[in-house]
C-alpha cells in the first residue's frame, strides 16, 4: 500500500526516475509495444465515437500537456478517421473560450469528412484537406488560427524524414515560449525493419531523424525529457518537445 500524499500533484519524480532506468522493464515496455503492434493494438480504441488509433498512454500524456498549456489553437497534421481531432475538440470544450482544432489532411474520406461535421463536437474543430506541407494549405491553418497566439501542435501525417523536417519548419514558428509540439511515430526509428514494408519510411528515414535534423538547427525546443521518463509505451519517444525560446 502506496502512502497517501497532500501535494496535488503526487507523482514523484525520483520514483519516475528510478522507473526510467529500470532496463528490464524498458525491456518488457519495448517489446509490449512491438508484440501489440502485430495485432494492430491502437486501432482497438475510440473517442467519442470515433477511432483514434493512438496508445492510450500517450492519450494521456497529450490531454496533460492540453491542460498544463491551455492553447487557444490546436494544429493537428492527419486526420485519418477523426478521432484524435474530436479528442483535442473535446478538451478544447471543457476549456472553454473561442478555442479551436485545426485538422488537416491530405485526403479527409467523405464517411470521416460526414462523422466529424455532424459530430457533437463539430464547432470546435476546422477541416482542411491537402498536403500539410502545401503553402496554400499552411496559409488557411494560419487564417484560421486568426489571433490566436497560444498554439499547440501535433504532427502526425506523411512519417517521411522529409515530410516531416518540413512540417516542422513551417509549424514550428507557431509555437511560443511553454508551449509543446509533438511529432507522432518517432518510434519507427527503433522497430524491426521489416515493420512497415508497404511505407516510404522505416529505419533511417522517419520522424525522429527529422526530429535530430530540426532539433540540431532550432534552439528554441528541446526534447520534454518528464514525457519519455514516465511514458515507457509510446509511439513518440523524444517526439515531446517544448518550447523554451520566443
Amino acid at each position: 500500500m502506496t502512502q497517501k500524499s497532500d501535494s496535488s500533484d503526487p507523482k514523484d519524480p525520483k520514483v519516475i526516475a528510478r522507473m526510467a532506468a529500470d532496463p528490464d522493464l524498458r525491456a518488457a515496455a519495448h517489446d509490449f509495444f512491438q508484440r501489440s503492434c502485430d495485432y494492430r493494438y491502437t486501432y482497438n480504441w475510440t473517442w467519442l465515437g470515433r477511432p483514434v488509433i493512438q496508445y492510450p498512454q500517450d492519450l494521456i500524456a497529450l490531454q496533460e500537456i492540453v491542460w498544463r498549456q491551455r492553447p487557444d489553437a490546436i494544429v493537428e497534421t492527419g486526420i485519418a478517421h477523426g478521432g484524435s481531432a474530436v479528442f483535442f475538440a473535446s478538451l478544447m470544450e471543457l476549456l472553454g473560450g473561442d478555442r479551436r482544432v485545426i485538422a488537416v489532411d491530405i485526403d479527409i474520406r467523405s464517411q470521416n469528412r460526414a462523422a466529424l461535421e455532424t459530430h457533437p463536437l463539430a464547432h470546435r474543430i476546422d477541416l482542411i484537406e491537402g498536403s500539410s506541407v502545401d503553402e496554400e494549405v499552411v496559409a488557411k491553418v494560419r487564417a484560421a488560427i486568426g489571433e490566436r497566439t497560444n498554439v499547440f501542435v501535433m504532427l502526425d501525417s506523411n512519417h517521411t524524414h522529409a515530410h516531416v523536417r518540413e512540417e516542422l519548419r513551417l509549424y514550428a514558428p507557431l509555437v511560443r515560449k511553454g508551449g509543446y509540439l509533438v511529432v507522432m511515430d518517432t518510434v519507427v526509428e527503433f522497430m524491426r525493419p521489416d515493420a512497415f514494408p508497404d511505407r516510404p519510411w522505416g529505419k533511417g528515414d522517419n520522424p525522429m531523424t527529422a526530429v535530430r535534423e530540426f532539433l540540431a538547427s532550432d534552439d528554441r525546443f528541446v526534447v520534454d525529457e518528464e514525457y519519455d521518463r514516465k511514458l515507457l509505451v509510446t509511439v513518440a519517444p523524444g517526439g515531446y518537445l517544448r518550447c523554451v525560446k520566443e
